[in-house]
């Protein structure tokens, strides 16, 4: 074979194999999502528009999932997941708003205060995103070692 003919199969294998493990994760992370939109369904009784926001953010998080696996070894796999924890962050905000939920069934109204688990998720996702943008300093770091040498 001729070295353009390797190239070009070694370049086909890495990119099929990066296609075969966005295309599990993917799968798997719809999976996960089909299995507790079961359990979640009860719940689109007491808040309208329940099932719709998750599957809205089901959708773009494994669109993120996706495209930051195919990019996989440059530097837009790391532009990826610093926008997939940026879309975490404000799906947050959006979603749950002061952190006071109020739920009101039939005769019952209910105030139900998720602060804490917002405070705790906005920082989880705070440090996902200073993880990631650590990961594409020193990925660029590296690729400036290697030019040197």
């Amino acid at each position: 074979m001729t070295e353009a003919k390797r190239d070009f199969k070694k370049r086909f294998q890495k990119i099929t194999s990066k296609a075969l493990k966005a295309t599990i994760k993917g799968t798997l992370f719809y999976g996960i999502y089909f299995i507790l939109s079961i359990f979640l369904s009860p719940i689109s009784e007491i808040f309208p528009g329940f099932l719709q926001t998750i599957e809205i953010f089901v959708m773009v998080y494994i669109f993120f999932i996706i495209v930051g696996e195919l990019t996989s070894g440059t530097i837009f796999q790391h532009f990826f997941n610093t926008a997939k924890a940026l879309f975490l962050i404000f799906f947050l905000i959006f979603s749950l708003k002061t952190g006071l939920v109020e739920i009101t069934f039939q005769n019952v109204s209910l105030i139900v205060d998720l602060r804490l688990f917002l405070t705790v998720a906005m920082l989880l996702s705070l440090l996902g995103l200073a993880k990631s943008m650590l990961q594409a300093i020193n990925f660029l770091n590296q690729r400036a070692e290697h030019t040197r040498l």
